[in-house]
């Protein structure tokens, strides 16, 4: 089942969930210390893939003023090599076009997944950078 809720919308244990995945992956799985929950988390929707009450996949949505961009993209590791991503990000682009129609999204991708990302139509609008010592590039989907 996919939810989308403002951070006030969530309940402690939701929060706790998504805060502890997203950790789990970005933090220690990518061996890359750095400030993983940020101000962008006081105000933003998160998009989650539950079964059964356990989170399965999840991204955040933030309003750029000029862009919409979505990160924090997740699937949890026993979940994985099951479609879920393919999932997550069709949902969270489908959310994107009902709640800021005509609004460009652009995201910072890590550059390992540029070809998944362009599945769904965006293109990459940069070179290859390190963010947090890791490859990422600039993408954009445009409506």
């Amino acid at each position: 089942m996919i939810t989308v809720k403002h951070t006030n919308e969530l309940t402690s244990k939701e929060l706790i969930d998504i805060l502890k995945e997203r950790v789990k992956v970005f933090v220690v799985e990518q061996n890359c210390p750095y400030q993983e929950v940020d101000d962008d988390d006081y105000d933003d929707l998160h998009v989650c893939l539950t079964e059964n009450g356990r989170l399965e996949a999840y991204t955040r949505i933030i309003d750029k003023g000029d862009h919409i961009t979505f990160g924090r993209v997740l699937v949890v590791k026993e979940f994985r090599k099951n479609g879920l991503g393919e999932k997550i990000v069709a949902a969270t682009i489908d959310e994107i076009k009902q709640r800021f129609p005509q609004q460009p999204i652009q995201i910072q991708a890590q550059a390992y997944l540029q070809k998944f990302y362009e599945q769904f139509g965006f293109k990459a609008i940069s070179d290859v950078y390190l963010e947090d010592n890791i490859p990422h590039l600039d993408m954009l989907l445009k409506f």
